[in-house]
């Protein structure tokens, strides 16, 4: 028997419940159809300049790049401040790895901060401590690099002004926050850039895909030449820059425009997922749906549970085992970065925040393309393990 693909690598298994499948039809397949047979067989096109156009619009941003994956924008925001070998970046321990890998993509060293408990961001009060540190011993402080997690923006009310006290830019995170706002702003609003993704498992996709948002003419014009390779607009090729191949295609441009035109009802539907879990939890000792209760302008792109053992009498995995013998996906929040092997030695001010959502939560299926019977299954299995605890 084959092993399951990973939730990046969803298959055709049609078994198997998935933390967050792709949610794709006959709107997208049309869409697919028609950029195939416009011609537009090679990366850029027309359905990449009206991608841009509407994923700019949705954000408020003057400008949006399409990009091969979010790491990529990441990659090139980075660039774009001009980070360069030997600079520090402030982050988020509680991220993907795509995150910290960013900054080291630039020769850059990642400092790493913990979280605030209850929202699993970057803790703003540890960041002003961390950034009056470096200023008092004079050391510099590239930039800002905040992530909005499982589609909950970090606090820029409080991130962007102190950064600001500081001179520092801030480069937003913003890859599982798409459609998702922060004190009525869209998240990508933020900071003097910021970049979204559009993986398979994201709240929409484009197969693989990510996107630059800028305020700054400039910056989005030295993106685009960065992500074709440095190409100079001359007849023959010539180089003056490390380029790199970061375009999207125009076909999966036309799959993201699919999928943008559905968003609003993609996002409803993992809210009625999440009044789900709430409902489903309720009552349940030591148990609480991590985030809080002001999920209004979220995203809602996962949905996590945070299981206090002493109260509770059983662990995260212990439930995750469960489904997993049901063919049930799910996972612990994101392992900080700071305990990650291959950032070991790294820089950070930690509380031991993340640590403990990290080992106490557990993420549970919440892909729109959830239906009803699956949500049953996955009731019913949650019922059995409480019922035999």
């Amino acid at each position: 028997m084959q092993p399951h693909p990973t939730d990046d690598a969803y298959g055709p298994d049609m078994t198997r419940i998935y933390l967050s499948a792709p949610d794709v039809g006959q709107r997208e397949e049309d869409a697919i159809i028609a950029a195939v047979r416009s011609g537009w067989i090679a990366p850029l096109g027309p359905e990449v300049d009206a991608f841009e156009q509407g994923i700019a619009e949705r954000t408020g941003r003057q400008y949006a790049v399409a990009l091969s994956s979010g790491t990529a924008a990441l990659h090139l925001a980075l660039l774009g401040q001009g980070i360069r070998p030997g600079d520090v970046v402030l982050t988020s321990t509680m991220t993907f790895a795509a995150t910290a890998n960013a900054i080291h993509y630039v020769g850059a060293e990642p400092f790493f901060i913990d979280s605030d408990e209850t929202t699993g961001n970057i803790d703003p009060s540890l960041l002003e401590h961390v950034l009056a540190d470096f200023a008092a011993r004079g050391e510099r402080v590239a930039a800002v690099l905040p992530v909005d997690l499982l589609g909950k923006p970090a606090n820029y009310t409080l991130i962007e002004p102190l950064a600001a006290q500081y001179g520092v830019p801030v480069i937003a995170d913003a890859a599982e926050a798409f459609g998702a706002y922060h004190e009525g702003r869209p998240a990508g609003a933020f900071g003097v850039s910021a970049a979204i993704s559009f993986n398979g498992n994201k709240i929409m996709t484009t197969s693989g895909g990510g996107m630059l948002l800028t305020d700054d003419e400039k910056l989005a014009k030295h993106t685009r030449y960065l992500a074709t390779q440095a190409r100079q607009p001359v007849t023959h090729y010539e180089h003056t820059d490390i380029g790199y191949n970061y375009r999207l295609s125009n076909i999966l441009a036309a799959l993201g425009r699919a999928q943008l035109s559905r968003l609003d009802s993609m996002i409803a539907r993992r809210r009625q997922h999440r009044a789900w879990y709430r409902e489903l939890f309720e009552g349940v000792r030591g148990v609480t749906i991590f985030g809080g209760e002001d999920d209004a302008q979220d995203n809602v792109w996962l949905t996590s549970i945070l299981v206090d053992p002493d109260v509770a009498g059983w662990r995260a995995a212990e439930l995750s085992a469960a489904l997993a013998a049901d063919d049930i996906e799910s996972r612990p929040l994101w392992k900080p970065m700071h305990l990650q092997p291959v950032f070991a030695g790294a820089r950070s001010l930690v509380t031991g925040a993340s640590e403990r959502l990290f080992t106490t939560g557990l993420t549970l299926p919440s892909g729109s393309a959830l239906d009803d019977s699956q949500m049953a299954r996955i009731g019913q299995r949650v019922q059995e393990f409480l019922t035999k605890r």
